[in-house]
C-alpha cells in the first residue's frame, strides 16, 4: 500500500501575548521601585556576615564618617517632635512647615542653628552642602542632646524606648567612634546596634 506524503508546513508561534506579559511586568516594576535617596555622608561600612536586620520603627542611626557625626531618626510624628524639644532648648524657632520638611529628611549633620538652611534646600542639594557634622565636644555636645530629646520624643509618640545603631566608616578613626559610644553611655544607653556591609562567606 502507497505512503500519503504529508505535506510540511512551516510551524510559527504567536508572541504577542508573551510581549505583552513583559511589557506589563516591566511597568509594574518601574511603577512600585523606589528612587535611593543619596546619603547625607556615605561611608563605606566594615564588612560582616552577620544577618540580624535592624527594625524598621523606633530607631536613631548615628553615622560617623571622616571625623564627622550625623544623625537620622525614624518617624515623621518623632521626628517632628525631636525638632520642637531642641529648638525649645537652643532658643531657635522653627515653623510648621520646617517641622513637616524634616519629618521627611534623612540624615542631617549640622549645628542646631544651621539646620533651618538645610531644611530650607532641596533633597538632591542638601547632600552636597558640605555638612560639618553634629557638635559633640564637651562645651556645645549636640549630639548628646539629639539623643536625650530624641528618647523623650519616641516614648511622648509611640510609648516605646528608641533603639541605637552606629553605621561608622571602616576606615574611622577609633576615638571618633568611642566618643560616639561614651555619649551612649553617659545617657545609660548599653546596648546598640553597628552597621556592616554583607560579604562572602570565607571558605
Amino acid at each position: 500500500m502507497a505512503k500519503i506524503k504529508m505535506k510540511k508546513k512551516s510551524t510559527s508561534t504567536d508572541m504577542t501575548a508573551m510581549c505583552d506579559v513583559a511589557f506589563l511586568l516591566l511597568t509594574f516594576f518601574i511603577l512600585t521601585a523606589t528612587a535611593k535617596v543619596p546619603e547625607a555622608l556615605p561611608v563605606d561600612m566594615p564588612a560582616s556576615t552577620v544577618q540580624t536586620k535592624l527594625p524598621e520603627t523606633d530607631l536613631a542611626t548615628i553615622t560617623v564618617g571622616k571625623g564627622k557625626v550625623f544623625f537620622d531618626l525614624k518617624g515623621r510624628e518623632v521626628r517632628k517632635r525631636t525638632l520642637e524639644l531642641m529648638g525649645q532648648k537652643y532658643g531657635v524657632a522653627f515653623s510648621e512647615q520646617d517641622k513637616n520638611e524634616f519629618g521627611l529628611m534623612e540624615g542631617f549633620g549640622v549645628p542646631i542653628t544651621s539646620l533651618k538652611q538645610i531644611i530650607d534646600m532641596k533633597a538632591a542639594d542638601r547632600s552636597k552642602a558640605g555638612q560639618p557634622g553634629i557638635p559633640k565636644d564637651s562645651l556645645d555636645n549636640q549630639l548628646k542632646e539629639w539623643i536625650y530629646n530624641a528618647r523623650i520624643a519616641n516614648i511622648e509618640i509611640d510609648d516605646k524606648e528608641l533603639q541605637f545603631a552606629i553605621k561608622g566608616d571602616a576606615k574611622e578613626e577609633y576615638p571618633v567612634i568611642h566618643k560616639v559610644m561614651d555619649i551612649l553611655q553617659d545617657q545609660k544607653i548599653n546596648t546598640f546596634s553597628l552597621v556592616t556591609g554583607m560579604r562572602g562567606k570565607d571558605f
